[in-house]
Parts: C-alpha cells; structure tokens; sequence
C-alpha cells in the first residue's frame, strides 16, 4: 500500500518542531518522534498526482484503503487520512466506478455522520468530488466544504471562504476560544455547547444559503527540521497565492459573491491572490464577486515575530513564511499598496480585528505578535478586541461580540445578493 500510494500525509494539527508557541495545543511543536506511521509521513504522495490514481485503482489500493480503513477504527486520524485519499483520487472521474465497487460510498455516507466536524468535513468533499450529478465544482486536497454537505434544494447565493494563517488549520483555527479558558462555562452549560469550527457549526446555521469553504496549506514558524532547501519556493507567499488560485477555480469561488476571512498570515495570502487575480483574465470574476474581506490581526506592515526570529537565530531559524513578514518590509509595502487599489476600485468592503493582549511564544516570552497599528489597513473598520493573537479568530460564545459582529459583517456584504 505504501509503495502503491505512496500515502505519506502529515496531519496538519502535527508538527515537528522543539519549540512552543504559547498554549495552544494545535501548535505546540514536538521533536520528531520515533513513532512513525506511513499515513503520516510528509512524503509527496501519488493520489494527489492524477495520472497516477489509474495504477493506484489497478493494483488494488482501494480495497487495501478500505481493509486499512476497517482495522484502525480507533484511530480518528488515520480515517482522517484514508479518506483524504479517497477525496483526491475521487478527483480523477475514471476511477469514480472503482471507488464506487469497493464499497467506499457506505463507509463515506457513515463518516457523514460522524460527531467530529473534521471527520464528516473529510467525507463530504469526498462524497462531493464523487458526485457529478448535483455538484459541477472539484473539491482539491485541502478545500473544505463545510456547508452545505448533503444535496439541498436551497440555492447558494453567494461563498463564504476561510484562510488560516502561520501554523494554522482549515478547522482548529477556527474552533471556539480554547477549552481550558471556558471551564467555568462548560461546567454550567455542558460541554456539549463547544464546537471545533464555528463556522461550521454556528455561520452555515445562521446563513443557510451560503457556500462556507475552510482552506488548509502547510506552513511553518521555524524551518529547524527543514528536509529540503528546494522546498522554500513552495511556502513563498506567490506560490501558495498561485497554487490555491488554482484550486478555488476548480471549485468555482469567483462565479457568485464572495467574503473572504482570514486570520493572521492567511491575510497577506488574501491580498495577494487578488492581486494575481487582477492580472489574469481567466479571473476578472473573483476580484468583481469579492464584496468584503475581515480580517483578524492581519500583519499588513509585518511583525515582531518576524524580527524576534531573526535574532534567535540559532535557537529558531525562521521559515520563509516568517521572513516575508518582517516589519515594514518592502514586499508587504507593495503588497498593501497594491490591494487598496483593488479595494478601493471594486468597493470591497473591509473589516479588520487587532489583539490588544500578549502571546505566550515560549518560556516567561510574551510579545504583541501583531501590534494594532500593524493590523490596521488604513480602510474599512478597525476593532480592537481584548484577546491574543491566537484567540483573536476564536469566539468565546455564539452571542459573544467577536462572533456577533463578524457575522453582522458577513451578512451586511452579502446582503444584496442573499435577499434576492
């Protein structure tokens, strides 16, 4: 099975650093364990590749996905991963029959089904990729369809998509602030009120006729671990903004109305696809249907996390994604410049979130990741907000501020299409 599909995934929510970066538990970084599993190895992997599902289907990897599936029930992650598999071979519609031979369409409909957001989120891109009646859109490797999940007679109106920032997931980073600060609620609410991703849990109830999307791309704080030099020019901010591009076209964003939200680095990612977009003419809809865009602490003139790592040096080497953030940098200069343009000519409505509170990034270390000014675009609203830079995407609680006027937000950009 290894050798067929080379099934080597990471899951996004391991990393394999010796740093920590404050107390979130999705981005504490550990040595790399002798523990090695072949679905979670960060090896390229050959259903991702489409002429090679073909030989995958021929030797017989569904079947051997599916017993593999069947004997490591205990374990979420490596569902997780099987059908990520799945989702991506199911990309290429010459294999569809096979997949749907070997029994996978059952196995997919119960994962639906599953309490885990993460897991049904997995099963539904799949089940999509496979369904070419009722869906036209393909669903690449790390785009999530968080609502709507099942076939629903009610139009979409227009696309709600999320982008993580350094570090970050198409669901933990957007999972409701941090179990251990809501104790208090928890015990006198039940914990069953939690959820992993708000915006699938609470926006897709509150906006039924929206596409809600989630995002995923690997990034790293430190390349301490780093394989490979060459890998560098695939975590450049004009990589990742081309090569996801590509894949939202795939699954037709640009076609309706847009808001996009976006957290931390996630945000220069924003600015810069829609710049790329400006100069294609294959994608002059997605800068038009882009109606607003929330940020939460955006660093669009850099951090202090760049510069900190610049100078520990030795004990953290900063990734690429790091040292593009560096403050007053002159690519972010251009980069800034260059999207209010855009904002201003297509009346893209803005709002931004500043943190106004630390964050713990190792031992006694809290620095202001993002500093107001920093998250401060210069147009549109700008709300300081009593949280760190990790908690800032986070809502305590539905009728929380942070939620309620993120979603009054959504809902006032989009206001004129979803009425109709």
């Amino acid at each position: 099975l290894v050798v067929l599909s080379e099934v080597g995934i990471e899951d996004p929510s391991s990393r394999r650093l010796c740093q920590t970066f404050s107390a979130d538990p999705h981005n504490t970084f550990r040595p790399a364990s002798s523990d090695w599993h072949p679905l979670q190895s960060p090896k390229p992997t050959h259903h991702q590749v489409q002429s090679h599902c073909d030989l995958i289907v021929s030797n017989g990897g569904l079947p051997l996905l599916q017993r593999l599936y069947q004997l490591r029930r205990e374990s979420l992650k490596i569902q997780r991963n099987i059908v990520r598999i799945i989702g991506n071979l199911a990309l290429n519609e010459g294999v569809h029959q096979a997949i749907f031979q070997s029994g996978w369409l059952p196995v997919l409909a119960e994962m639906m089904q599953s309490p885990h957001i993460m897991q049904a989120s997995h099963a539904a891109r799949a089940l999509a990729n496979l369904d070419r009646d009722a869906v036209t859109e393909k669903y690449q490797d790390g785009v999530y369809i968080l609502h709507p999940q099942t076939r629903d007679n009610q139009p979409i109106k227009a696309d709600v998509l999320f982008i993580h920032g350094i570090l970050g997931a198409a669901f933990k980073t957007w999972r409701q602030k941090d179990r251990n600060t809501l104790e208090e609620e928890r015990d006198a609410k039940g914990s069953d009120d939690y959820t992993e991703c708000w915006p699938k849990s609470w926006l897709a109830a509150d906006c039924p006729n929206l596409r809600v999307l989630s995002v995923e791309y690997d990034s790293h704080l430190s390349d301490w671990m780093a394989k490979c030099p060459a890998e560098n020019q695939r975590k450049s901010l004009a990589y990742r903004s081309r090569e996801l591009l590509n894949k939202l076209k795939l699954a037709g964003v640009g076609e309706r109305p847009v808001v996009w939200v976006a957290h931390s680095m996630g945000g220069l990612l924003v600015k810069k696809m829609l710049l790329d977009a400006a100069d294609d003419p294959d994608l002059q809809g997605l800068i038009k249907n882009t109606k607003g865009i929330m940020f939460y602490s955006v660093p669009h003139r850099g951090t202090l996390m760049a510069e900190y790592s610049v100078n520990v040096r030795y004990l953290l080497f900063p990734s690429i994604e790091v040292r593009e953030l560096c403050k007053d940098s002159p690519a972010l200069r251009n980069l800034n410049e260059g999207f209010l343009n855009i904002a201003k000519e297509n009346e893209i409505k803005v709002l931004s979130f500043a943190e106004t509170l630390p964050t713990n990034i190792g031992p006694m270390i809290k620095i202001f990741v993002v500093p107001t000014q920093s998250a401060d675009l210069g147009i549109g609203e700008l709300i300081q907000v009593d949280v760190d830079h990790l908690n800032i995407c986070k809502p305590e609680k539905k009728d929380s501020f942070l939620y309620r006027r993120s979603l009054q937000f959504i809902q006032e950009a989009l206001q004129r299409y979803t009425s109709q």
